[in-house]
Order: structure tokens, then sequence, then C-alpha cells
């Protein structure tokens, strides 16, 4: 079995994972993987046992962050348990429910309030453990060394339930599977979302709420990460998308519609005058072309998440830019 340990601080977005469907799956999608993959994807969660605590999601989320205000030196009073077994293992909803105790034990949370949830979306079984640091008497439980205090506990159930011993995840992969690289498969797929958002999106609020959309909570400060729906953070800058860089597209963007605008309207004055002055320095302003072309260019490179190095193009930096631009006012003066 493969143990997992995560401390946070919300409550309800990992009470909200653990109780629902995948956020990111239609009905229509958990009702066709479901039939192919012969697994459970729809109501794939089923609650193993409640302790000291009960109800839905919400009343479930003030319980627990009311115990959490007991203390007021934890940060992260959210601890996230999770146990996998491999591949052919199998135990019975009793020996799960043990097996959930023993654990709530191993971490010192046995009379604090938790509740076991197992899931049915993959082959092999596995369940997590939504767990309050924060006891009812205040005393947080500690969370120094729980990768090892997890792996232990791991070697010991499987030799007391006679189960496979595994000592990595890549055990779950087929032997074909072991031979690939590894790859961040997390990462790479945030750094898809991020640029098809930006893509699809015409401001900030639009796209921060597109990503939150598709399961990701976003934390904005001097730079930006984004949270997956299993509460795992990411820096935009791990994935070539800094804050900055994010900004700067929106910005150009924001730049290139004007600039096409201007030049519908421009074009559409031109078709109804007959004075062919006017015609002629509409035709000369409204050359817009080229710059939108560039600017169309510029946001097309900025996608592009791999340039990620201190090194940009002489076109794209501040300098240049505003060079254009002066360069642009000029014209327009002598008009």
């Amino acid at each position: 079995m493969i143990g997992m340990v995560v401390t946070g601080s919300s409550f309800y977005h990992l009470i909200s994972y653990v109780l629902e469907d995948k956020r990111s799956l239609s009905e229509d999608r958990k009702e066709n993987m479901s039939l192919q993959d012969n697994i459970q994807h729809k109501d794939r969660a089923e609650i193993l046992a409640y302790n000291q605590c009960f109800g839905d999601k919400y009343e479930l989320t003030e319980q627990f962050k009311d115990v959490a205000r007991l203390s007021k030196r934890v940060e992260k009073p959210v601890l996230h348990l999770s146990i996998r077994l491999a591949d052919g293992d199998h135990l019975t909803r009793d020996q799960l429910i043990e097996l959930g105790e023993a654990l709530a034990k191993e971490f010192d949370i046995a009379d604090h309030q938790y509740l076991v949830v197992l899931h049915k979306d993959t082959r092999e079984q596995h369940f997590h453990i939504v767990a309050n640091r924060v006891g009812l008497d205040g005393k947080a439980a500690s969370d120094s060394n729980n990768y090892k205090r997890m792996a232990a506990f791991c070697r010991i159930q499987e030799q007391r339930l006679g189960l496979k011993e595994v000592l990595s995840p890549r055990a779950f992969l087929s032997k074909e599977q072991r031979l690939i690289p590894r790859k961040d498969e997390r990462k790479t797929k945030l750094k898809n979302d991020i640029k098809q958002t930006l893509r699809a999106a015409n401001d900030y609020p639009a796209f921060e709420k597109a990503m939150a959309v598709l399961g990701y909570t976003i934390i904005k400060g001097r730079g930006i990460s984004f949270v997956d729906e299993k509460k795992v953070k990411i820096k935009g800058s791990e994935v070539g998308f800094s804050l900055a860089k994010i900004e700067r597209i929106l910005s150009l963007k924001m730049e290139l519609r004007h600039k096409q605008l201007e030049q519908k309207t421009l074009d559409a004055l031109a078709r109804r005058s007959t004075d062919k002055d006017f015609i002629s320095k509409i035709d000369y302003v409204s050359s817009l072309a080229p710059v939108i072309d560039q600017l169309s260019s510029l946001i097309e490179i900025l996608l592009e998440p791999e340039m990620t190095s201190g090194y940009l193009p002489y076109e794209l930096t501040q300098e240049a830019y505003e060079r254009r631009q002066k360069k642009r006012r000029r014209k327009g003066r002598s008009l």
C-alpha cells in the first residue's frame, strides 16, 4: 500500500473533494467512463466512518472550523491522510474501517474530528481521511516526521493484513510505463490549462473565473500560484507563466482588441465617405494591419511557456514597446 500525508488550511475544499465526484467530469462522461472502466465514477464516495462530527460538507466544515479556533497557533489545522492498496489487494469494508481507525491512532487523532471516505473511481482500493489536527481540548497533533510515520505504518499493516509490500508509487505502473522517464503530468496539465484559458480570456477576472471552472484555486500576491483539486500548489513561474507574464499577455490582448476595433471603425467610415482627402487620410491611419499582426505574434510568443528564462527578445522588452508607441504617436501628429 502507498500512503499520503498533506496538511492544509481549507476544510471546505478538502471535504468537498472527498465527498463529491470530480468536477471536471460531466454526468454523461462519468456514466461512459464507469461502463468503460468497470469502476464507479458516478457517486464515487462512500463514507466509512465519522468521528466526533456529522452532516453534509457545510455542516462538517463549520464543525471542524469551530474546533480549529480553539488553537490560535496552528496555521494549518487540516490533515489529509490517504491509503491506496496495491493492484490485486482487496479488503472488506470492515477491514478498511479498522485500517482507517489504526491510521488515525498512528497520527494521534483518534479522539479528534475526522471522517473516513472510500473512493471507488480507481481499480485499486483507496480511502481518504479528513481530520482536524486540533483536538477538542485545543491541543494540536504533531505533524513532524509525517512521511516516515506513514511509511512505517504501511509496512506494518501490509504484514499484518497479508498485503503486497509496496515501497514506491511506481509499483502501481505497468512494466512498460516504468520504463518511461518520470514526467510531472500535473504541471503539464496546469501549463496547458493556463495557455488555453489565456487564449480565451480578455481580462484577469475572466481568466481567474475560467481557471476556477477547471478546478483551480488561485493565490495571487507578489506572484501567482495555482492549487488544483487535490490541493497541490504550483507556482505559475514553475510552468512558465509568472504573474507578470500573465498580466502582460492580457494587456497585449486588450491593446489588440482596441486596434482591431479602431481599424473596423475607420474602415466603416472610409466606405461611407465621399471626401477623397478624408478617404486618403483614413486609408493611411487605418493601415493598422501590421500593428495588429505584430501584437498577435507577440501574444503567441508569450503563450509559449518554454520561454521561462530571464532572456526576452528585444521586440518583447519594455524599451521596444515604448519606442513603438512613440513612433505611432509621431505618425498621428503628422497627419
